[in-house]
């Protein structure tokens, strides 16, 4: 745990965001508070769905502690680390977690590890699948109703805050098709806006923001010189001695491009064009096509969300998003807000970039807007 907090909760962003410096600790301890406060109300509303007080302390313990570890399996910037040494976090989780001293800690407090991976991983098959909901959403977690807060304030993104109280106070149990499901009372509706509004602006203003992905893509490349056998972090002992304030000192004196870019702020690649929730593609890929003809693929860094896919607003590739219960029955919340249903489902979101030191920034910007104009 503690090794959390030299691992940064939002990567690289401190280099568009200068007070963004918050860590994964930080959040951690967020996530375990702004979880317990929803389990308490999910227990004042609905005690039918709890056996006895003995099942509410149980599950409350096993959503705490899951919440408190699920991002102890992060590496040194998260996500640009796993796309070099191309395992994931949740994996790493798993093996932490599968830890004779870990797995002992969790039952001093009477918690089975199994079961507490089973909530971080999402298992559909989880014994309590509400509390899954809970603690790795994809929708009402608590691990993003802490985030989008956290990261507002640090980023000062006044638009990314939205009505927590009303939205915790608002949450409820219910039964469907024979299980338990998590969603919220019809009152909580606008608070639920709220939130998803967040997820949306918080999205397009940092999660992608094209600064972060340029320092995020040179960072990759110094990582490939830094690592250049990615499998001897495979140990799972050598991957926890890595953080954050590691790799920035093993770059410190390193003479690469990439290295130097990171420790001076060089600015490698600039932003030709971006296209934000987009419903067709075809006016980006003609984009796209006319910066490789006039300036080659080397030269042209076509990025998208999938790199950070698990930020985006709601209803992305699910078949539904949050339950509503009304006085005419449970809902998708897609049905009780014209706003939710406008900003989720399938939407693109694209940059396009190009290398300053061989490209006319400006050029490229004229190519591209001149296409757009004509669409």
């Amino acid at each position: 745990m503690q090794r959390l907090r030299r691992l940064r909760q939002l990567g690289l962003a401190y280099l568009a965001f200068p007070s963004a410096e918050h860590s994964r600790f930080s959040h951690a301890l967020g996530a375990l508070a702004m979880g317990t406060r929803a389990f308490d109300e999910l227990v004042r509303t609905g005690r039918d769905f709890f056996d006895d007080e003995a099942a509410v302390a149980r599950q409350r313990r096993l959503v705490r502690a899951a919440l408190l570890l699920h991002d102890v399996g992060h590496g040194p910037f998260s996500h640009a680390c796993e796309a070099v040494l191309g395992i994931r976090h949740e994996a790493r989780t798993t093996e932490l977690l599968a830890l004779p001293d870990v797995r002992h800690a969790l039952a001093e407090l009477d918690v089975d590890a199994t079961e507490v991976l089973a909530l971080i991983l999402g298992d559909p098959d989880a014994r309590y699948p509400a509390l899954r909901e809970l603690v790795s959403g994809p929708n009402l977690d608590a691990d993003r109703m802490d985030y989008l807060q956290r990261d507002a304030y640090f980023t000062g993104v006044v638009n990314g805050r939205y009505d927590a109280d009303q939205l915790v106070a608002s949450l409820r149990l219910f039964e469907r098709a024979g299980r338990i499901v998590m969603g919220i009372d019809a009152r909580g509706v606008v608070a639920l806006e709220s939130f998803v509004m967040a997820r949306y602006m918080m999205f397009a203003s940092v999660y992608f923001h094209h600064t972060t992905r340029i320092f995020e893509r040179v960072l990759q490349d110094a990582l490939r010189e830094l690592w250049p056998d990615p499998h001897a972090l495979d140990p799972i002992g050598e991957f926890l001695r890595w953080d954050d304030f590691r790799v920035l000192g093993e770059l410190q004196d390193r003479p690469s491009p990439a290295a130097q870019a990171l420790r001076e702020r060089v600015v490698v690649y600039g932003l030709a064009a971006e296209f934000n929730a987009e419903r067709d593609l075809r006016v980006y890929e003609r984009c796209e096509r006319a910066l490789r003809e006039r300036f080659g693929d080397a030269n042209v860094w076509a990025d998208e969300q999938s790199q950070v896919l698990h930020r985006l607003p709601l209803g992305i590739a699910q078949e539904h998003t949050v339950w509503v219960g009304t006085a005419s029955g449970i809902v998708d919340a897609r049905q009780a807000s014209d706003l939710i249903a406008k900003l989720s489902g399938k939407a693109y979101w694209r940059k396009l970039f190009v290398r300053r030191e061989n490209v006319d920034v400006d050029a490229a910007r004229r190519i591209c807007a001149e296409i757009v104009s004509s669409r």
